[in-house]
């Protein structure tokens, strides 16, 4: 059953063409939101806007390449959009991976690159589409953040304190747009299904070989703790953010939903 309508909304999800960024894209244009979606590899971006169009053919589409830590290429994103689709109401900003490394083992150049691309991977976005998205009528940005960034990882040092910033910086954020009626909200994703995931289990030890996905993610998600007993699907986290991104959550703004499977031992 359908929740909500976004026929006339115009929808931007950076890191579009793949995981959750993708799954959230099909969401949105499910509910009839134009989507623009952008990312930095242009023939997987090309195969999955021609997958996209098969499957929904009457969408107002658009993707393009754009580095997100580029703010040149950003602003023409945002142009182009706003061009091409209308003005932007909703702006859904994931993009970045993990870095596993100890605080012994991370040298100060690491240390830069994660947290130039959690905290510049959002605030490019944001500068940019900020005009339009205070002339839009209930706007929203969304943040795709980690579990992380509340529940630190000891082999995740790097990631985990860039983490914490950006779950601060939505909470900042939501306060100085509040005025001009933006809200800003994130997701704490814990482990949810990936390429990343799906090359481990290839690469998988020779004892695990006779593992299915199911068996193997299962047992994962036991060493993890988790308490639903596997790892996450990208609809699931998807499903999470349309809802922040749209008037379902329309009294939310600074808060944070928690999308684990139980992993969350945080208070």
């Amino acid at each position: 059953m359908q929740l909500i309508h976004l026929d006339g909304k115009v929808a931007v999800v950076t890191g579009g063409s793949s995981g959750i960024g993708l799954a959230t894209v099909e969401l949105l244009l499910e509910a009839g939101a134009a989507v623009a979606f952008c990312g930095r590899d242009a023939e997987r971006l090309a195969t999955v806007e021609h997958r996209l169009r098969d499957r929904f053919p009457q969408a107002r589409l658009l993707s393009a390449v754009c580095d997100v830590l580029v703010p040149e290429q950003v602003k023409a994103f945002a142009a182009r959009v706003e061009q091409e689709l209308g003005t932007v109401g909703m702006l859904i900003n994931n993009a970045g991976q993990g870095r596993v490394s100890t605080f012994a083992d991370t040298e100060d150049a690491a240390w830069v690159e994660e947290l130039q691309l959690k905290f510049f991977s959002i605030i490019h976005p944001t500068r940019a589409f900020l005009p339009q998205l205070q002339k839009a009528a209930d706007a929203t940005v969304v943040c795709v953040n980690s579990l992380l960034a509340v529940q630190p990882e000891p082999h995740m040092v790097a990631t985990s304190a860039a983490r914490a910033g950006v779950h601060n910086l939505v909470r900042s954020l939501a306060t100085e747009f509040s005025p001009h009626g933006i809200r800003v909200n994130g997701i704490l994703i814990g482990l949810v299904e990936s390429g990343q995931w799906r090359r481990r289990y290839d690469a998988r030890s020779e004892e695990e070989r006779d593992l299915s996905w199911q068996q193997w993610t299962a047992r994962l998600a036991q060493r993890k703790q988790i308490q639903l007993g596997r790892l996450g699907l990208p609809e699931e986290a998807a499903r999470a953010i349309v809802f922040l991104a749209t008037p379902l959550s329309s009294y939310t703004t600074g808060s944070h939903i928690d999308v684990s499977g139980g992993l969350s031992r945080h208070a």
